[in-house]
């Protein structure tokens, strides 16, 4: 099997899009040769919801996979992920349903990979979607995602009217739409007790595109952007931001369970990768960023301290996947990315 495209269902959250959606993914694969499937796990508390509904009626082709509660976005991914090594297909898409594909952004990313065996991902540009007022805008939502040498991942062009057209590499991708080679997937999974990994399920939700971008780029499989490939999305949860001023700005509209995912996996990523190989002033910088943003919680957020303790119970499995870890690639190429 060539390809097979996966995304997530919950609740009323994503009901609302996919008469949108859907027709979009329809138009897009209509140009799209080989054999492809598509999946979807519906995390809602019921089964019986307006997702399985609006999908069972309208797109018969989508293999519906009811979890009966909410696995989680590391979680539901996996499942589909392994459905797509089992079947042999060459590439994973990963898609958000919150929002719009354009005719031809499947099959110019297939492209894309196709052409370069090297290349572990790539990832199409995001543009804004105005949704309450279905206006598909020229502001980019995301150019892939990029890292400093403080560990803020950020989306790239954020906010930004973008002219360039050329493909150019990238730190990573946003898990909102990425079409994925499975052969990396699988060459970075991480084996936990029989059970099979590709995203890391410490990470109920947020910043596991991050860890999967991470993991791809160490073990010798690079990102790509791919501009002529075009989606609109609309963004339910706003992003971290690039400087002090926009995290702090941004964090007043997120809900305490967003800050609590974040926070949580943050501490993640910085336990995981911050030991690789790097000059003293990058890890200064991680650490340093790591214990300023520790005292605004112990001032401004202070239920995000239970998080800590948590950390704690989970430290042996996070330093069981760091252990894990394949490292064909010296980490000073992120450097190179970091401001």
């Amino acid at each position: 099997m060539k390809l097979v495209i996966g995304f997530i269902t919950y609740n009323q959250v994503t009901a609302k899009y996919l008469p949108f959606f859907g027709p979009s993914l329809r138009t897009a694969l209509a140009s799209v040769s080989g054999d492809y499937q598509i999946l979807a796990v519906d995390n809602s508390d019921a089964t019986d919801n307006a997702n399985a509904v609006y999908l069972n009626n309208n797109f018969p082709e989508i293999d519906l996979i009811p979890a009966g509660s909410n696995l989680g976005f590391a979680r539901a991914y996996n499942l589909m992920i392994e459905r797509a090594s089992k079947l042999r297909a060459e590439y994973f898409l990963m898609l958000n349903p919150d929002m719009v594909l354009t005719p031809n952004s499947i099959v110019r990313l297939i492209e894309a990979l196709a052409s370069d065996e090297s290349l572990g991902a790539v990832a199409p540009r995001i543009l804004k979607w105005d949704f309450e007022n279905n206006i598909q805008t020229k502001i980019i939502d995301s150019d892939g995602l990029s890292i400093t040498s403080s560990y803020n991942f950020s989306d790239r062009h954020q906010g930004e009217e973008v002219n360039i057209l050329e493909p150019e590499m990238i730190f990573g991708f946003t898990g909102a739409a990425a079409l994925i080679r499975v052969k990396a997937l699988v060459d970075v999974a991480y084996n936990n007790q029989g059970h099979t990994e590709y995203l890391d399920e410490l990470m109920f939700v947020y910043k596991e595109d991050v860890d999967l971008s991470y993991r791809l780029q160490l073990a010798g499989w690079p990102i790509k952007l791919i501009p002529e490939a075009l989606v609109y999305h609309d963004r339910t949860a706003s992003p971290a931001g690039e400087s002090w001023i926009k995290v702090a700005l941004n964090r007043r509209h997120k809900s305490r369970q967003v800050k609590r995912w974040s926070f949580l996996n943050q501490w993640i990523l910085v336990i995981k990768y911050s030991k690789l190989d790097y000059p003293f002033r990058v890890k200064f910088r991680i650490w340093f960023y790591q214990l300023a943003s520790l005292v605004f919680v112990l001032f401004f957020e202070t239920y995000l301290i239970s998080e800590l303790g948590h950390l704690g119970k989970i430290w042996p499995e996070i330093k069981a996947r760091r252990q894990s870890l394949k490292i064909v690639v010296n980490p000073i190429i992120f450097e190179k990315t970091m401001d």
